[in-house]
């Protein structure tokens, strides 16, 4: 892409209105799989209506993460532009007959921003204003901060530590970064999502993350949650 191209691209990018991004975490009561099975099939029924009524104008993807966590058992991850949306289908979906057996145990909130380290587009590491999931088998998200010491380094020094971690991102394409920025509106800096085909091909990028400059300058990267993606029908096939 020329330098006029992304110029082009960077001025019709900055007029769209900044994405909300929000990702929330399930966790099913077990006194669920003690109920009939036609008032389950019931409130199952019930709870992919409501999702389907209330998921217009907004990206929504399904994610299981049974048998992975013990404090979670299935994934929204929700891209969209109005917050009466993503309070409406919460509260929808609380209600439904599946939904009384559900309680939120983590809900993570950002916005989409461009970084100000990127320039050219860098495959692995995203650097437009917008998100776009891909199509990745599994999503590995985690809240992520910096120390205080990151932000009083000069700008130029940040940029040539995060010259050297982009570098990395780039020798683990196609494994793709999502960031959702959380300053002021959230408890974190940060929230990331890396989608990718198997835990392996994650897991090596993020080894190799650890001995870069800038991983000395993180102050907290955790609860990390390994996601696989599933149709929500799916998903509560598994539940039960």
């Amino acid at each position: 892409m020329t330098e006029t191209q992304t110029r082009t691209q960077q001025a019709s990018e900055e007029k769209l209105p900044a994405q909300y991004i929000n990702y929330v975490f399930l966790k099913l009561d077990p006194e669920w799989r003690k109920l009939p099975d036609e008032e389950r099939e019931r409130g199952k029924r019930e709870f992919l209506e409501t999702v389907e009524e209330h998921s217009g104008g907004m990206i929504l993807r399904s994610f299981s993460l049974m048998g992975l966590r013990a404090d979670a058992d299935l994934m929204l991850w929700r891209i969209g532009y109005d917050l009466d949306a993503f309070e409406a289908m919460t509260a929808a979906l609380l209600m439904t007959g599946l939904g009384k057996y559900l309680r939120v145990t983590y809900s993570y909130f950002g916005l989409s921003r461009r970084s100000i380290y990127v320039g050219e587009h860098t495959p692995g590491f995203e650097n437009r204003t917008h998100i776009i999931p891909g199509e990745g088998e599994y999503l590995f998200v985690y809240p992520f901060v910096k120390t205080r010491a990151w932000y009083r380094l000069p700008v130029e020094e940040r940029q040539r530590m995060m010259n050297e971690h982009m570098q990395i991102g780039r020798k683990h394409y196609p494994v793709k970064n999502n960031t959702a920025y959380c300053f002021g509106i959230d408890d974190y800096e940060f929230i990331l999502s890396f989608e990718a085909e198997t835990p392996e091909k994650f897991q090596n990028l993020m080894m190799e993350l650890r001995e870069s400059e800038a991983s000395s300058y993180t102050e907290l990267d955790t609860p990390i949650f390994t996601c696989r993606r599933r149709s929500l029908e799916k998903i509560l096939e598994l539940l039960g």
